[in-house]
């Protein structure tokens, strides 16, 4: 089985903040953990461990967040095509294949794998359903996603996001993780 690890830092835009992701990519699967802080409506620490099943679909993400004031925690998980959070039924998650953590680019890579939508440019739009994690306040619904393979410019491919008004062209390296995603986080320059 060919395994890749990985470790990838971005600078995150809106809070003013960072992430790193460790992550270990197989042939159709993904586990990482990731820490960021941000400051932004508050200043907070974010914790995740993030577990996908056969061809990249999410079957667990366990969240911690810290603040001033208290300490949250989200265990979110999908089994046979229903979601729970915190063991709770959240039926109007079902049908949803992916999790999205606000403010963490690695969670946008489940899809483009699943999908190869890094490496074959020009392909019609995918539309998602998303279990959507916002940060701080770990709040979950159900979010409709966009993604439009662009172009690929060498070992990188642009694929457009969409969501409720917001667009954004995002770089993905060879790997299937975001490199550049405008308005929300960049890799620093060493």
């Amino acid at each position: 089985m060919n395994t890749r690890s990985l470790v990838r830092t971005w600078d995150i835009l809106p809070d003013r903040g960072h992430a790193t992701a460790w992550v270990r990519l197989t042939e159709g699967g993904l586990t990482a953990r990731g820490r960021a802080v941000g400051l932004d409506p508050e200043p907070y620490w974010v914790t995740y461990a993030l577990e996908t099943a056969d061809d990249y679909v999410t079957s667990r993400l366990l969240v911690t967040v810290e603040t001033a004031d208290a300490t949250r925690t989200l265990d979110l998980r999908h089994a046979a095509g229903r979601w729970s959070a915190d063991g709770s039924h959240r039926p109007d998650l079902d049908g949803a294949l992916d999790c999205d953590l606000g403010l963490c680019p690695l969670t946008n890579t489940m899809p483009v794998l699943r999908h190869g939508l890094h490496l074959r440019p020009a392909r019609p739009a995918h539309r998602f359903l998303m279990a959507w994690v916002s940060v701080p306040g770990l709040e979950v619904s159900a979010s409709h996603q966009t993604y439009t393979p662009l172009e690929t410019q060498g070992r990188a491919a642009v694929v457009r996001y969409e969501s409720d008004g917001f667009r954004s062209d995002i770089t993905f390296d060879d790997n299937g993780l975001v490199l550049d995603y405008p308005h929300l986080a960049t890799t620093p320059t060493r």
